[in-house]
């Protein structure tokens, strides 16, 4: 036995961990502080106080003597190594393991994962689940984005990636949410009798749990009938081939979808080039130089030439490529950098003296640029071909001093994969996701204006410039041109391959949109949305502006008791009141409800004896109520949140110019009800995001975005009393049920108001129980009429969304079905003047003479 020596008992080396106790009999009383070395190298700083019972029973002082070290996962290749255990003072710890003292201990250890998995079942036509695999560097930690293979009876039907966003598993393992799969059985997996589905992770082939699943895909009866027909008829191959052509049309399924998007990316790029060339020859008024800034640091090599022969590919052919090496010290690629320069000579090879970061390599870029526009591309990017060309062709049409493209990404297999349909300008979007990101074309003046690039923000230097830039700009100086024309490379580590690879990137983006609020002088709270570059603004704001809550009903007593005991109880704000409109209630249960208004003095209730209109009934309580604000509610829609009104007001109240703001709402069982408006869906308008799981954030994660929106419902929406009134209020005459607030989000729109969608007001909606739906004939007609009545006003309007791309289809499902892979960034030049352009996608401004008088 060891005495009055420092001492380590190694216990067990397995499992990745190291488990033992140790001790300085020179400080009984105290549990000591080592540092873990292996290799030779600091590992870990530990504290030996795990409880140790049987090392107390044995005679020691106490038991707060145990350690467990988790061996990281570069140890764990199977080779030896050697452990080692060191005061804080640099004294060696010896250390006892199998019966034998050593100064160290060596070891071998070997990498195996564990999976924590689950099939979730089959829902709303996909099959969902998730898997968790944990590192080699961090046995405690469970990441996502495993692949997967699917099998229906025994024949494999799709390949997975788990990484969409599931905040449940995340928030219940501890582990990384983005672990989720989808996958969509269509035809012909789709059959209308049981199947067997079974989910493997691979390489592994490891089965998941929950898997085989066994179901019937089809329930739709009509649905599943016309694929049985199909079936029967493709068995009579050729004496029946236009009969199965006919069933087989009638199959409920989409030509395009993001889904299969490399299949439309293909056809569309040579669209775009095609048009391009077409085109572009008759249009050519000048031809500008343009500076291509290009900073780089260690590409892949084979990437990077194609980067750079992307740009000498451009049909535009006035244009400067400056090469900017952030001291990379890698001999090939000077040499590569060389041989460029040398064979073009409208691209410059530019070196720091010692590696600067991204916003440096860029400024020095910027310096050398001779060009009146400026364009940024990463090392290993690609342009298409006509990119150049169609982004000089929307500046010289728009007049406009900043604009960015639609992108997708490329992976190293050379598929094309998540588009980034991106929206027109949206200044509120911008503050919490670069949403903008890559094509950038900028004037030079804008550039000199805002400045170089801050070194402070590197790895969100991109995003504090476009906020810099939108501090000068109008709305109508920044251009959406929505053509894919870059393709950001998935590489190992890149932000393209995650969004959460770059941390630093997450710390650099919160101060650049802190930063940017501190200079338009708005007080607010930036944080983090799940842990990754995405940001929620909490204004602050000491204004305390009158609200009036105006909620009309017709009996439902219950229901609407409930929903103002809601209010009551939940809401935090203080400077509003309830304005009830009883249309006609005979409910002889209504004394419940007066007995409840009866004791609050901030409850109003007004009796309205007419047919229901309720354009009329809310134009009436807000006429006997005015207020600095009006919130419209559903008697059906329970707000879940104490800082829902603060939320609204605080939204209205640091920009004048918002004139409306609406919520996320979801159903009873959880599902997004409404994550805003798109208009020209279903002829008119329609709500988004319908059926997702209320946490998800659909494509582009728009659904948990604050942002500008065309239009939100008025089921729950806050509306500037000044504005409201300045447009002539809701359209009573003319929309009495149906679209009356996509009308009026319109008409402050061509007034020069915003429209702002947030789901930070969050809230349960159980959608149309105060008024039911449209499917009796009475309704129908009236329905028919109100819809005439908005595709007469407002057509021009509904048939372009500025914050719906174009690309998508307003017929099929949003941000999933795909238009035909065509440009249409030539129809809008060609057919619309250049400043009919800028005010049709900004207020509107033709129809601003809409008002209307009640």
């Amino acid at each position: 036995m060891i005495k009055n020596n420092l001492c380590c008992i190694i216990d067990s080396i397995e499992g990745g961990l190291v488990k033992g106790w140790a001790h300085d009999p020179a400080a009984p009383n105290s549990s000591l502080k080592a540092i873990i070395v292996l290799d030779g190298q600091e590992i870990q700083r530990i504290t030996c106080d795990e409880s140790r019972p049987d090392v107390s029973a044995a005679g020691f002082p106490h038991a707060l003597v145990g350690f467990t070290i988790s061996v990281p996962g570069r140890f764990r290749d199977g080779e030896t190594h050697y452990f080692e255990m060191m005061t804080e003072g640099g004294i060696s710890v010896p250390l006892l393991w199998n019966n034998v003292l050593n100064a160290s201990v060596s070891f071998q250890m070997s990498w195996v994962p564990e999976f924590r998995s689950s099939i979730d079942g089959y829902q709303r036509g996909a099959f969902r689940g998730w898997i968790l695999e944990n590192t080699a560097e961090d046995p405690k930690q469970f990441v996502g984005n495993s692949q997967l293979r699917v099998e229906c009876e025994g024949q494999t039907v799709a390949l997975l990636r788990a990484n969409r966003y599931r905040s449940d598993v995340g928030r219940a393992l501890s582990a990384d949410p983005r672990c989720g799969f989808e996958y969509r059985p269509v035809f012909p997996v789709a059959k209308p009798f049981s199947q067997t589905f079974r989910f493997f992770k691979m390489p592994e082939n490891i089965e998941l749990d929950g898997s085989p699943y066994v179901t019937s895909i089809l329930t739709d009866k009509q649905e599943a009938s016309i694929v049985e027909i199909s079936d029967m008829v493709a068995n009579l191959h050729r004496q029946l081939t236009a009969l199965r052509t006919q069933i087989e049309d009638l199959l409920p399924t989409y030509r395009y979808n993001i889904d299969d998007y490399d299949t439309w990316a293909r056809k569309y790029t040579k669209a775009l080039n095609d048009s391009s060339m077409i085109r572009l020859d008759s249009r050519r008024k000048t031809a500008p130089l343009v500076s291509i800034i290009c900073p780089v640091y260690k590409p892949r090599l084979s990437d990077f030439a194609l980067a750079v022969e992307s740009v000498i590919a451009q049909t535009y052919q006035n244009w400067e490529l400056i090469l900017i090496d952030d001291c990379s010290g890698e001999a090939d690629l000077k040499d590569m950098l060389q041989q460029f320069a040398q064979a073009d000579s409208r691209i410059q090879h530019l070196a720091t003296r010692k590696n600067s970061g991204i916003s440096e390599a860029s400024n020095l870029g910027l310096k050398a640029a001779n060009g009146n526009w400026i364009a940024f591309l990463d090392h290993d990017d690609l342009l298409e071909a006509s990119a150049l060309d169609i982004m000089i062709a929307a500046a010289e049409a728009t007049g406009a001093k900043l604009l960015y493209s639609d992108e997708d990404k490329i992976d190293d297999s050379g598929f094309f994969r998540d588009p980034a349909f991106k929206p027109d300008w949206n200044y509120r979007l911008l503050l919490e996701v670069n949403y903008i990101c890559h094509f950038v074309l900028v004037q030079r003046d804008v550039i000199n204006s805002a400045g170089p690039f801050n070194k402070q923000f590197d790895g969100a230097q991109d995003h504090d410039m476009l906020l810099r830039i939108a501090e000068r700009l109008e709305p109508s100086e920044v251009f959406h041109v929505p053509e894919i024309l870059y393709h950001w490379r998935i590489t190992p580590g890149s932000t393209a391959g995650d969004i959460g690879a770059k941390p630093y990137a997450i710390e650099a983006g919160l101060q650049c949109v802190s930063r940017h609020l501190e200079r338009r002088g708005l007080k607010a709270d930036v944080s983090t949305r799940y842990g990754m570059t995405l940001y929620k603004i909490d204004w602050k704001t000491n204004n305390s502006p009158s609200v009036s809550i105006v909620i009309p009903f017709k009996d439902q007593i219950d229901v609407t008791l409930n929903c103002i005991k809601n209010i009551i109880e939940k809401t935090h704000y203080t400077n509003y009141q309830i304005v009830l409109v009883d249309n006609w209630s005979t409910d002889p249960n209504i004394s419940l409800l007066q007995d409840y208004v009866s004791a609050h003095s901030n409850i109003k209730i007004i009796r309205q004896e007419i047919p229901f209109n309720y354009s009329l009934l809310n134009n009436i309580a807000c006429a006997s109520y005015p207020a600095d604000y009006y919130v419209f509610l559903n008697n059906d829609l329970f707000v879940l949140t104490s800082d829902w009104l603060y939320r609204l007001v605080a939204e209205a109240e640091v920009d004048p110019r918002v004139g409306a703001v609406g919520g996320k709402f979801v159903y009873p069982n959880g599902t997004i009800q409404h994550g805003g408006v798109i208009l020209g869906i279903g002829g008119v308008a329609g709500h988004v995001h319908t059926g997702l799981p209320g946490d998800e954030g659909g494509y582009g994660g728009r659904a948990n975005f604050t942002q500008e929106m065309s239009a939100v419902t008025a089921a729950g929406m806050l509306v500037r009393g000044k504005a409201f009134h300045e447009i002539g209020c809701f359209d009573e005459a003319k929309l009495a049920v149906a679209f009356n607030d996509i009308d009026l989000c319109l008409r402050l729109r061509a007034a020069g108001y915003t429209i702002i969608y947030t789901p930070e007001f969050f809230a349960e909606h159980h959608e149309s129980l105060s008024r039911g739906d449209d499917v009796r004939p009475a309704q129908e007609r009236r329905f028919f009429k109100e819809t005439q009545i908005m595709l007469e006003r407002w057509g021009e309007v509904l048939r372009h969304d500025p914050f719906f791309n174009p690309h998508f289809s307003t017929s099929m499902q949003p941000f999933h079905a795909l238009n035909d892979p065509e440009p249409v960034i030539w129809h809008w030049l060609e057919s619309i003047s250049a400043r009919d352009i800028m005010k049709r996608r900004s207020v509107l401004s033709d129809y601003s003479k809409i008002v209307i008088n009640i």
